[in-house]
């Protein structure tokens, strides 16, 4: 496992793991840039119904996209700075809005995450299988072995999974900017009349419906989706080396940057070269992204070795989750909304818990759905969204609550009902299609924070005392030890029970016994004892008419704990322990079922100890007596 995983590391070295600046933006911000590849497209299917009049827009509707992202921008960098700790939309919400609007957040943050894994896995791995056909039937097997080299790679570490994931980032951004520069450069030397190298299907003749205020704010909103991620940078600032704060916003500058260059020259080269959507359900389909870069280069080497680039970059946009959702479910944790392991690093600083946890989760959805997850966009749209608009109000309630007016407010006041409105377009809009599943998740999700915190909060107060360790002198307790027979495992657990108190050694007849203990127990126990002068254990027997063994003895332990009330109870499970997890499965599982029965019985007198005795080989040879 260290092999794979790589050496522990100490709690030292964390400052040389944290990353740089240039290094987050594969870490955190592929999910923002590979939404570049579906972004525009997603607006222009939304348009295909108003033919060519429709996609005349997606300039207009991507500099509105872009003009919403910058907002965002602003309000993400404040949010960095106001909160250096992390955790983006969770921490505001729940600071300035408190804590139902918190843990909304919460919930959108962790629905918005597991739909990014599976969706971004599910598409680089359907486009790949486009690409490569043969390949079509090995598509569930595809996106689980992905998903398990995107976890592994990041329980290596933040630092390792940037490492890894540079070379495929640099390559997408630089071919796409490079695609873009060509065509740009096309468009001006041939006077706004560019010819494709190759060209693009023809879009539709004439408009199947006229244009409508609701069609365009659709395609908006359904151009939206380009913006997911890009609240990750604020959810991981403490992955980033010192100053954080400062190398954060310079990441988050970086991802937006890239981000607003490609979707603004995608928009206006598809307008450009007359590139259009198709329908996704048709056997012509070809992505926008594709179809411009064949317009803009042909289908020679740069378009081989882009699609490779968008296709590698589709499917490690699932990073950004692994980044971000392991740090906003260790502040879950430390609210008492998550069970606290996901509080804890593991030895290479990864907050492991998280990582396994988004692995089996996306895994579900892989498997469940086949690899195909395009039911589950809509939910994908929604729980950035929702997370966003309680972001914006967040920081409007901060400003608010700092009594601070002016350009900051008015930003996160605007972004707050921009975002908004969205959410309730893509709500409207895609209801039908399965966001309606949204009103059951983010719900239950809340229930089960707020579950979690109940139980944490009842814990708390049964466990807390101010009372001091009383040290009145108390009879020594009563010791029951479980004896199948006279073995060096029985003399080793009897050996250390008289060290405790008065011993009990009991043992259930079933048919199958006899009473060979009683015929060694003179020999082995009593005689020895009156030689030394010292109690002998007492020996009792419980028949078992029913051929049980735990049943008559759990009802003795219960019997002695009433008929004692003023001493404590001491089960000593003796067990034998293997160098292989088979010698468990083949020895104790009567002893762990017992120790559950009575680790869950709800008697506070009662204590259950283990005695081991460990095997020194397969072959099951004991060391000698001690």
């Amino acid at each position: 496992m260290q092999r794979l995983l790589g050496r522990p590391l100490a709690t030292a070295e964390e400052q040389r793991q944290r990353i740089s600046p240039w290094m987050g933006v594969p870490v955190l911000g592929l999910d923002a840039l590979s939404s570049a590849a579906y972004g525009p497209e997603a607006a222009m299917t939304v348009l295909l119904v108003a033919g060519t009049a429709g996609q005349a827009l997606i300039t207009p509707i991507m500099l509105g996209v872009i003009a919403l992202l910058l907002v965002l921008y602003a309000s993400y960098r404040q949010t960095i700075r106001a909160y250096p700790q992390g955790g983006g939309s969770y921490t505001v919400a729940r600071t300035n809005l408190g804590v139902n609007a918190g843990l909304l957040a919460a919930a959108a943050l962790v629905l918005d995450y597991v739909m990014n894994v599976a969706v971004g896995i599910s598409a680089g791995v359907g486009a790949l299988v486009s690409a490569l056909p043969v390949l079509l039937p090995l598509r569930p097997e595809l996106c689980l072995l992905l998903l398990l080299v995107i976890a592994v790679v990041n329980l290596r570490g933040v630092r390792d999974s940037g490492v890894a994931f540079m070379l495929p980032t640099v390559l997408f951004v630089l071919l796409l900017l490079g695609v873009i520069v060509a065509g740009v450069l096309q468009v001006v030397l041939t006077g706004g009349h560019p010819v494709p190298v190759v060209a693009p299907q023809a879009g539709a003749a004439s408009a199947a419906v006229g244009l409508s205020a609701w069609l365009i704010v659709r395609a908006f909103s359904a151009g939206c989706t380009a913006m997911t991620g890009i609240e990750a940078v604020s959810n991981g600032v403490g992955s980033f080396r010192a100053p954080a704060v400062r190398n954060a916003r310079l990441a988050l500058t970086f991802i937006v940057g890239l981000l607003g260059v490609l979707l603004a020259g995608i928009a206006f080269l598809a307008r450009a070269y007359g590139v259009t959507a198709t329908d996704p359900a048709s056997p012509e389909y070809r992505s926008v992204l594709t179809t411009l870069i064949a317009a803009v280069t042909g289908t020679g080497p740069v378009y081989a070795v882009s699609v490779a680039a968008i296709l590698a970059v589709l499917c490690l946009s699932a990073n950004t989750s692994f980044a971000g959702l392991p740090r906003v479910a260790k502040l879950l944790a430390d609210d008492d909304y998550l069970p606290h392991g996901f509080a804890s690093r593991g030895p290479r600083l990864v907050y492991t818990w998280g990582v396994v946890s988004l692995t089996l989760l996306a895994a579900l959805l892989l498997v469940v759905f086949g690899g195909v997850t395009d039911r589950l966009v809509p939910l994908f749209a929604i729980g950035a969204f929702l997370a966003f608009t309680l972001s914006q109000l967040g920081m409007v309630g901060h400003w608010r609550r700092l009594r601070q007016r002016g350009l900051p407010l008015v930003l996160n006041a605007f972004g707050a009902a921009a975002s908004g409105v969205t959410l309730l377009v893509v709500l409207a809009s895609k209801f039908t299609e399965g966001a309606w599943v949204t009103l059951l998740i983010v719900p239950g999700l809340v229930l089960a924070f707020r579950a979690t915190h109940r139980h944490y909060r009842h814990v708390q107060a049964e466990i807390t005392t101010e009372h001091p360790l009383d040290f009145t002198p108390r009879p020594a307790p009563i010791v029951i030890v479980p004896v199948q027979a006279w073995t060096t495992v029985t003399r080793k657990a009897l050996r250390f029970a008289r060290q405790l108190g008065d011993v009990r050694a009991v043992h259930v007849l079933t048919e199958q016994d006899g009473h060979d203990l009683q015929d060694r127990w003179a020999a082995c126990v009593t005689g020895p004892a009156a030689a030394s002068g010292a109690p002998a254990p007492t020996l009792v027997l419980l028949e078992s008419p029913y051929r049980q063994l735990l049943e008559p003895l759990l009802d003795y332990v219960h019997a002695v704990e009433q008929d004692c009330p003023d001493r404590q109870v001491v089960v000593l499970v003796p067990e034998l322990v293997g160098p292989r997890l088979t010698h468990s499965l083949l020895h104790n599982a009567r002893s762990a079922v017992l120790k559950a029965r009575l680790s869950f019985g709800g008697d506070r007198r009662v204590v259950v100890m283990q005695v081991p005795w460990s095997l020194d080989d397969t072959q099951g040879r004991g060391r000698a007596p001690r």
